[in-house]
């Protein structure tokens, strides 16, 4: 079943771009439901003909994006919400809304495909599972794009100079942030293993002693999904252990 789509943007050759992109999707297709230039019209529309998506500007005249999706979230049955901007600057703020995506102009095919692959799966788990996911997530912001990535997806994460490599069964991504801080607010997802790292505490599989021939005896973690082993310092063996009983 095609994804019901709204498509709010001030400017016509805009709307008109994202309608063509559109019709390009595939997997899931798409179906523009509406148009509209300004967040009065959108609620009408929106009012009139149910959608599964706004793919929504957020410099309009009157109400803004921003605005107009904070409303969005009061309806009964919303429909999910893809911010598309020439802006990168309010991501952090989109998805405090509960985006499921954020695009940035000119938005490629591919881009846009995977916005609507995204809220098909969050349609598809009824918004139970992903929620949570929302909830706790990771914003990462790499190379002028965002995205979230769900704690759940996560394995580890690593403190390197400046900043974390989080690493996922996938791909590793770039946070900016301090490690102690995600220790301290997701101790129930993670455990510290070293001065430099958290593992995801349901990814422990094994403990495990090892000789290195510089530093002698020690002591690493297995993790499901990944390869690499982490080294545990005896200060954390205990808790990391713990883990394992989980």
């Amino acid at each position: 079943m095609a994804l019901k789509v709204l498509i709010v943007d001030d400017e016509a050759l805009a709307r008109s771009r994202l309608r063509t992109l559109l019709g390009d999707c595939t997997e899931p297709r798409a179906e523009v439901v509406g148009e509209a230039g300004n967040a009065v019209q959108a609620m009408e529309q929106i009012q009139r003909t149910p959608c599964d998506l706004v793919l929504l500007d957020i410099h309009m005249p009157g109400v803004d994006g921003m605005a107009l999706a904070a409303n969005l979230r009061s309806l009964v049955s919303p429909p999910k919400v893809v911010f598309v901007t020439a802006h990168a600057e309010y991501a952090v703020h989109a998805f405090e809304l509960e985006a499921a995506d954020y695009l940035t102009k000119p938005v490629r095919l591919e881009r846009l495909q995977q916005a609507l692959q995204k809220v098909e799966r969050l349609r598809a788990a009824g918004d139970t599972a992903d929620a949570a996911g929302m909830a706790e997530s990771l914003l990462i912001q790499e190379r002028g794009r965002s995205e979230r990535v769900a704690l759940t997806d996560v394995i580890y994460l690593k403190a390197e100079l400046k900043y974390i490599t989080v690493r996922t069964a996938e791909k590793e991504h770039i946070f900016d942030g301090a490690l102690s801080d995600l220790e301290q607010k997701y101790a129930h997802l993670f455990v510290r293993v070293h001065r430099n790292a958290l593992v995801a505490r349901r990814r422990v599989r094994a403990v495990e002693k090892h000789h290195d021939p510089v530093e002698g005896e020690g002591w690493t973690v297995r993790l499901d999904g990944c390869d690499e082993r982490l080294a545990v310092s005896r200060r954390q063996l205990a808790a990391v252990r713990e883990s394992l009983m989980g």
